[in-house]
């Protein structure tokens, strides 16, 4: 009998071949679902972890925005704050600007009272003594006593006021910064103060029996009493009162002209038998106003020539300097128009009168 062929692939090893690779598959199949599950769950919690950052940012950029808003609104509390400040201020200076105003009125009112007081004691003194009391009363300290040598006598007394803007003050840095301050400030001025009491101390010694004028002059002369221009005024009272009482609104400006300051001793009638001047220097212009420059001091005394030939004869003409800084030539040239006219020169202190 014959023996049967052994094969080596038989039915056993390919069911097992056919078994171990089941088996592999099996286990990669495992493997491979196990896989997924992990992925799956790694996915899940890094989307969890996204969005809870996404939370995060959504939560910071709100409050970011409730930051902005809240800022803005400081913004615009702050721009009111500031409007209202600014607006503060406005009325503050306006409230200040009217108190001196106020003040100011109240001065002038204060001025015109006194005046009115003096008239008051000055018509009683008349009354009491008709011969002899002077009209216009002045207050002054008692313990200083000046001798002037100024006679203000005469029956028709002319008093010219520079009211030019050099009246301001004694150094030209200062007088042009007051030329550009307010008028009330011009008012107040030290040297312009002066002058005014000056023409209120002359006003005292007036005889009762003369008529009188006053003019101011700067570029061009004036009477301080409207519509008396060419004519003499009677020494009374209201007449008087009134001059004064306008003198205190007269504001220095403009420059000097002595030949239309000299030209009202020609147009009153009859002339002036005695004429008072109160200036502080030579003249800067002629009859004709001229184009702003500078004049020389030679200029000067040739205008001042020029107005002097437009005196009357034989007119005393006294002169009152306020000198000012730079005319080192008008003491000298008012103290020769004195002489040579017989009246009188002074040069008074600054608390004179």
């Amino acid at each position: 009998m014959a023996r049967r062929k052994f094969d080596v692939f038989s039915m056993s090893f390919l069911d097992a071949i056919c078994c171990g690779f089941g088996s592999m598959v099996l286990i990669f199949m495992l493997i491979t679902a196990q896989g997924a599950a992990h992925v799956r769950t790694v996915t899940d919690q890094r989307r969890a972890a996204a969005l809870a950052v996404e939370q995060q940012r959504l939560a910071a950029a709100q409050r970011l925005a409730a930051l902005d808003a809240s800022l803005a609104a400081a913004d615009q509390a702050q721009a009111a704050t500031a409007a209202l400040a600014a607006r503060l201020r406005a009325e503050l200076a306006a409230s200040q600007g009217a108190a001196g105003e106020r003040r100011a009125r109240l001065a002038r009112l204060d001025d015109e009272l006194a005046t009115a007081d003096a008239s008051a004691q000055r018509l009683a003194a008349a009354a009491r003594d008709p011969g002899g009391a002077a009209l216009q009363s002045f207050p002054g300290n008692g313990d200083r006593l000046y001798l002037t040598g100024l006679r203000v006598g005469g029956r028709h007394v002319l008093i010219l006021l520079d009211a030019s803007a050099s009246m301001l003050d004694e150094t030209l840095v200062n007088i042009l910064r007051m030329r550009n301050m307010p008028d009330e400030r011009k008012l107040r001025s030290e040297k312009w103060r002066q002058a005014v009491a000056i023409v209120d101390w002359l006003a005292t010694q007036l005889p009762p029996a003369a008529e009188f004028q006053i003019y101011t002059f700067n570029t061009r002369a004036e009477p301080l009493v409207a519509g008396s221009a060419g004519r003499w005024l009677r020494l009374d009272a209201p007449t008087l009162g009134r001059a004064l009482g306008q003198l205190r609104s007269v504001v220095p400006r403009d420059g000097t002209s002595l030949a239309n300051a000299f030209a009202v001793a020609t147009e009153l009638t009859p002339q002036p038998d005695n004429l008072i001047l109160i200036t502080d220097g030579l003249p800067t212009q002629g009859r004709e106003l001229a184009p702003k420059r500078l004049v020389t001091a030679a200029e000067r005394l040739r205008l001042l020539e020029r107005a002097i030939a437009m005196l009357p004869k034989a007119l005393p003409v006294s002169t009152i300097l306020l000198p000012m800084e730079g005319d080192p030539a008008a003491p000298s040239a008012f103290w020769n128009l004195a002489k040579a006219t017989q009246g009188s020169f002074l040069a008074p202190s600054r608390d004179w009168p």
